[in-house]
């Protein structure tokens, strides 16, 4: 058998996800048994591991090479590093880092890796490089348009309805078509990857979920018939739910997946709860993608005290659904 390929980007040189990478491929015997392609530049590769007193045996990757597993191979990605400055977003590192992630992209597209797990970007950064998009997901989305974005974890899982926009206009598009469109979307997407059944509790927006009309006429009149739409057609879903009492009704609860409405809604529960061990993952691809949890921290960057448990536990989780 073929030893599976994991791709990882190694983000923005100036926060931490070179560091996290590094400190999550010092551990290569307790990761999956799986070959690691560290998309990025070997100039940032070289001075992380001189930082953090590391050593690696790496060597250029091949696309048509067997490689053994746990062992790792490094694809230079030609970037505009001149330096690399440490703890703020920056245009070059903000190039580079888009640079890194689309080459990993282009590989799994042409089958050539697995999977993708992506070290944390700046999208300050990205856009100071010009970068049109906002972030890894809408990226995806411009080839992708079905891709999802989730967070997974042990003791929570939550599906973003949507993400990367204001709070107003996330708002304007909880329409009953859209939510009834983006409800089968995510039941498909969820059979591809997922080992088990999983039941979805969708949160209301207003709240109390809108106290039959009283706070608010959107569960009423979009969000609870594209609900009904869905059980219709065979989900097992139901609310919406009190946006302050669903998270802790899913919570340690493995087999719900609880839809926010909103960015903030779902994710300040899941950040308060798993903020080290939970995983973003890219749902509706032909390849799996994963992510840590967290972004550049820049306040720590380069001080060698950031935390890997995020992109070990993305890792595991890129593993396991390429099962």
């Amino acid at each position: 058998m073929t030893t599976p390929k994991i791709g990882i980007s190694l983000g923005d040189p100036g926060g931490i996800g070179p560091e996290i990478t590094l400190k999550a491929l010092s551990r290569l015997s307790s990761l999956p048994n799986a070959h690691y392609v560290i998309f990025g530049s070997l100039q940032l590769f070289n001075k992380t591991s001189e930082t953090l007193g590391l050593n690696f045996d790496i060597h250029p990757f091949h696309q048509a090479k067997k490689y053994p597993s746990h062992s790792i191979s490094f694809y230079d990605v030609a970037a505009p590093l001149q330096g690399i400055p440490v703890g703020a977003p920056h245009k070059e590192n903000g190039q580079a880092s888009f640079l890194y992630f689309e080459k990993a992209v282009k590989e799994a597209q042409k089958g050539t890796i697995h999977a993708i797990v992506t070290a944390p970007i700046s999208k300050l950064s990205w856009s100071l490089a010009g970068i049109k998009w906002a972030g890894h997901t809408e990226y995806l989305n411009q080839t992708y348009p079905n891709a999802i974005m989730s967070f997974w974890s042990k003791k929570l899982k939550v599906v973003l309805f949507s993400h990367h926009v204001s709070l107003m206009n996330a708002i304007k598009i909880i329409k009953r078509k859209a939510l009834e469109e983006f409800f089968l979307t995510l039941n498909e997407n969820i059979q591809k990857v997922g080992k088990k059944k999983y039941r979805f509790f969708v949160s209301g927006l207003n709240p109390h979920a809108g106290e039959e009309g009283l706070l608010g006429s959107e569960e009423t009149n979009e969000i609870l018939p594209a609900i009904q739409t869905a059980q219709k057609k065979g989900l097992s879903i139901s609310g919406p739910f009190p946006p302050d009492t669903v998270f802790r009704i899913a919570l340690n609860q493995p087999d719900i997946i609880v839809i926010a409405l909103y960015h903030d809604q779902g994710l300040i529960p899941f950040k308060l709860e798993v903020f080290d061990q939970g995983v973003n993952v890219t749902l509706g691809l032909p390849f799996i993608r994963t992510s840590p949890d967290h972004g550049t921290a820049f306040d720590i960057a380069g001080k060698g005290i950031a935390n890997p448990q995020s992109m070990i536990e993305a890792i595991h989780l890129a593993w396991d659904f390429m099962g």
